[in-house]
């Protein structure tokens, strides 16, 4: 299918999905982190969930990375499609931007390159480790400047599609994807 189509199609199943069956989904994918090789690592990236668009719960997983005392990265979008990346620490103060989404204010800024373990947002992915997201090309970006192997995580509420047929250049597979029921390797 193509990304259009699969953001309509996504967008739509999101819709209909009760806040309930987002957390619960939430809640068993960060139980399936727990059984991927990633934990020897440092530095953590998350991204923050907006819960009016039933995004998966990604709070569950900080707490995580908390317990696993991780240095744990958020973003924040910038300037031409760009994100910005600082620690979250007891102090960091968050405030939703204009699509709802929380984000750090200020604080100490991360650079790509340090990151080891990215987990991506999407809307959806295919078997071979290709990711449809909202269309702005942020993390398309920002993957491109993380380390050739910064392990590259996706998180789904949903299973994956065989194919998304239009991949540009630009589009940087992830190595695993979780899901309530499976655990996908690259």
């Amino acid at each position: 299918m193509l990304k259009k189509e699969l953001r309509t199609k996504y967008l739509d199943l999101r819709n209909y999905t009760s806040e309930e069956d987002v957390y619960n989904a939430s809640l068993t994918i960060a139980n399936n982190l727990l059984s991927l090789p990633i934990w020897k690592h440092t530095y953590y990236h998350i991204f923050l969930h907006s819960t009016s668009k039933k995004e998966l719960n990604t709070s569950l997983i900080i707490t995580l990375l908390q317990g696993k005392d991780k240095e744990i990265v958020v973003p924040r979008m910038a300037k031409g499609n760009t994100l910005e990346h600082f620690l979250l620490t007891d102090n960091t103060l968050l405030k939703p931007n204009s699509w709802d989404i929380p984000e750090p204010v200020d604080g100490i800024q991360v650079m790509p390159v340090k990151l080891d373990v990215i987990f991506v947002p999407l809307l959806a992915f295919d078997l071979k480790g290709h990711r449809v997201g909202y269309g702005k090309g942020y993390y398309d970006l920002f993957l491109s400047q993380c380390k050739p192997d910064a392990v590259k995580i996706g998180l789904s509420i949903f299973e994956a599609e065989k194919n998304i047929s239009d991949l540009g250049a630009q589009d940087i597979p992830l190595d695993y994807c979780v899901s309530p029921t499976t655990t996908y390797t690259f």
